[in-house]
């Protein structure tokens, strides 16, 4: 199991624009996960806070924390809701420990993890065992001087230990040595490059999350110039953006720094996508095709891929015969997309309209009686009455979702998390 790095964003009094910014740097820059905090118990400060991690969980896709002020099992529930994997819990602050029984048993006992001010806790027996009846999956501590006593406690624990520490690079693998310890939570890496970090860690032996070819350039069939083609594809949507070409050089370096960076034929030189213009693409997966002649490319593109600012290089329409797209995301974001334009240019006699011209209540109700058709439906041997039912349902649900401020990517993105 590799040794994580979690750097940390505290949330109060900052811009909720500047936070999600930051985190989005951080996830592009090579963070494992995200500890993000604001234990302000003011409502309304919590409140700004809630969304700004619902809007963090939209745009990355690394996990993330949350600590939060967490008084009753509604402050944990509202927390998980904005899309975060896990709680973190500042016992300090913790009234009623049956919060943390009802969460875990809520959410999973691998969900809640408690921080704690006190170090010397991790010495308890009876603690940590009542913390393991509680549900408690991890611990978060502040890091002190290191110890043989020190690092034998934590060793001896019994749970997986985060240490929270604003560091320097130099003292890293020291405080990722302990086994029991799972990573560092730390505002260090804030501008800085964790990728490199990242190999300067794995040169000195330990363990981390890197990029790492399972084949040599040497075993990929090249062209006459030494160089492979690159298919390049939005990650989340699967368009082709581009196609480009790599020698061992560009190769490397891409695997080194999660960029994409590619070899000119015109300039005969590398280039880094998006150096000049801000629109990197970040590696999510490189695979190779079954000759071993092409190099499939899963990026997160920043901005547009072309040049001439389209988001794909391929926009020039040569040939086409009309068919019906029946791939489902792009089917249910379609009609989606087609409802929200409702919602803001309504129409006249759009039914759509009508549904949020009643409001709420009307939705809801609709919902509620798509749902029984289903059911009633489901009763009949031939499928085809229930295929119309579901789908009728489905648009109502899309309606809602306008309605409530939810898109197909909080729900996928859900659902991802129970796979």
């Amino acid at each position: 199991m590799y040794k994580k790095i979690i750097p940390f964003i505290n949330c109060e009094n900052e811009l909720p624009v500047n936070v999600i910014s930051e985190a989005v740097q951080y996830e592009t820059g090579g963070a494992d996960e995200l500890f993000v905090y604001n234990y302000s118990g003011d409502e309304a400060s919590g409140e700004e806070f809630l969304g700004t991690v619902k809007e963090i969980t939209r745009q990355i896709d690394i996990p993330v924390y949350i600590g939060c002020y967490a008084e009753r099992f509604e402050d944990v529930k509202k927390a998980f809701y904005t899309g975060a994997s896990y709680v973190v819990i500042k016992y300090s602050l913790l009234r009623q420990k049956k919060v943390i029984k009802e969460a875990s048993g809520r959410f999973g006992k691998d969900s809640i993890i408690l921080e704690l001010d006190n170090y010397k806790d991790i010495d308890n027996r009876e603690f940590m065992e009542d913390l393991r009846e509680l549900g408690v999956y991890a611990l978060l501590l502040k890091h002190v001087e290191w110890t043989e006593k020190w690092i034998s406690s934590i060793n001896a624990c019994g749970f997986p230990v985060i240490i929270r520490d604003s560091l320097s690079e130099k003292g890293m693998d020291d405080l990722l040595g302990p086994a029991a310890v799972i990573g560092i939570s730390t505002n260090y890496f804030k501008d800085r490059d964790i990728f490199k970090a990242k190999i300067a860690l794995k040169a000195r032996n330990l363990e981390v999350n890197t990029f790492e070819s399972k084949l040599d350039f040497s075993e990929f069939k090249r062209n006459g110039e030494g160089l492979i083609p690159v298919v390049v594809q939005e990650y989340k949507t699967n368009e082709v953006l581009m196609v480009a070409y790599m020698n061992e050089e560009a190769f490397n370096k891409t695997v080194e720094t999660g960029k994409m960076t590619y070899y000119s034929r015109s300039r005969n030189a590398l280039w880094t996508k998006g150096e000049t213009s801000g629109h990197y693409q970040y590696v999510k997966a490189l695979m190779l095709d079954c000759d071993k002649d092409t190099i499939l490319a899963k990026v997160r593109q920043i901005g547009p891929a072309c040049h001439t600012g389209n988001p794909s290089c391929f926009y020039t329409e040569l040939v086409k015969k009309e068919y019906a797209d029946t791939n489902p995301l792009t089917v249910f974001n379609e009609v989606f997309h087609v409802i929200l334009d409702r919602k803001k240019n309504p129409k006249k006699g759009s039914y759509t309209n009508y549904l949020f011209e009643k409001g709420i209540d009307k939705i809801l109700k609709k919902c509620g009686e798509e749902a029984a058709e289903i059911i009633i439906a489901a009763k009949n041997p031939d499928s085809e009455e229930l295929k119309y039912e579901i789908s009728d349902f489905l648009y109502h649900m899309m309606v809602l979702m306008a309605e409530c401020g939810l898109d197909w990517n909080d729900i996928v993105k859900e659902l991802a998390h129970r796979k």
